[in-house]
């Protein structure tokens, strides 16, 4: 399962504005709404998007995922927000994206590949073309956008903006902001600069900063590596303690070889608690067996940790905003 940062999925209620309960759209994500704007704490990829088909749901989205894009800020993005800044030109600054874009997710990865026009930046996303993974890469191709325009002293304007998926309803606000033509339908997720583009350099290129800045990016990127497999261990053990109901963090942690003190740490300083990482695998655990029709909806309760199905469906409609029986038939019917 992959990650994203939360910064994306408070920007994008923020957007929303008062068309949404951001309180409550937060809360389905495991978010504060009055908390810390993070973004070294991450989210579930899934239930990222899952948030932002229940947004699309209750308000008109053609074009939120430029909005969002368009409010992006380097301060906001930490480290590489300020590596980005101090690389000496704009092609330097995508090449810090594509190396350690890890940091803001584990879901995509950038690729700066040669053009006979200029130089393509692809955003590279696996998965189900759903709505909420098609709107979370249009606001990350804006957000490319914007970003590049707080660094560099001239306009940028890319020759073309190349998205995978089709068009939607309407694309003017889509046109406005990039300023070039838009593919919809393409081979790939990208846009496309002219080599001009990227050798500009940058407002507050700095090479003695960015050599301090790399070096604390590496360090950052070491720790991304180390701490991934834990993840995915207690995950895998939560899995399997589920049938005998909630699991405790000391017990999962004694079976990692870890003290729950050690572990609880760990977890944090990878942006999660064990409540959430035990909250988002019932989650993936009852999404994966709801789409397998020789489970009941009491089994599958039952193995996902709760001793009452209807306990299980208060906690899946809290999950996903609709019932188990719903989500099983809607995804049975695609």
């Amino acid at each position: 399962m992959g990650y994203v940062t939360s910064l994306f999925a408070r920007k994008m209620v923020a957007a929303a504005g008062s068309k949404v309960d951001a309180a409550a759209v937060l809360a389905s994500v495991g978010l504060d709404a009055e908390g810390p704007w993070d973004p070294k704490a991450m989210l579930p990829a899934d239930s990222y998007y899952d948030m932002l088909e229940r947004i699309a749901s209750q308000t008109e989205l053609t074009d939120l995922p430029v909005r969002v894009g368009a409010s992006m800020r380097l301060d906001e993005y930490g480290a590489l927000g300020l590596a980005f800044k101090a690389a000496t030109t704009l092609g330097s600054s995508y090449a810090r994206v594509e190396r350690y874009g890890r940091l803001w997710t584990s879901v995509v990865e950038y690729e700066l590949r040669p053009d006979p026009r200029g130089t393509l930046f692809i955003l590279q996303r696996s998965g189900e073309r759903r709505l909420g993974l098609r709107l979370s890469n249009e606001a990350t191709l804006a957000s490319a956008v914007s970003i590049a325009r707080q660094v560099s002293p001239l306009p940028v304007t890319p020759l073309e903006v190349l998205v995978r998926h089709p068009a939607p309803k309407s694309t003017a606000s889509h046109a406005d902001y990039f300023g070039c033509p838009i593919r919809f339908g393409a081979q790939l997720d990208a846009i496309l600069f002219s080599r001009e583009t990227l050798a500009q350099p940058n407002i507050l290129g700095d090479e003695g900063i960015s050599r301090y800045l790399i070096s604390h990016l590496d360090a950052e990127l070491s720790e991304i590596a180390e701490e991934a497999p834990l993840v995915a261990r207690a995950k895998d053990a939560i899995a399997q303690a589920l049938n005998e109901g909630a699991p405790k963090m000391a017990d999962i942690a004694r079976g990692l070889g870890l003290s729950a003190r050690s572990f609880h740490r760990r977890l944090s300083e990878n942006g999660m608690s064990f409540q959430t990482l035990t909250e988002d695998t019932r989650r993936d655990l009852a999404e994966g067996l709801l789409r397998d029709e020789s489970h009941s909806l009491a089994e599958i309760a039952f193995l996902t940790g709760f001793s009452e199905q209807s306990s299980f469906t208060r906690a899946f409609k809290r999950w996903v905003g609709t019932t188990p029986a719903s989500y099983r038939k809607d995804r049975m019917s695609r």
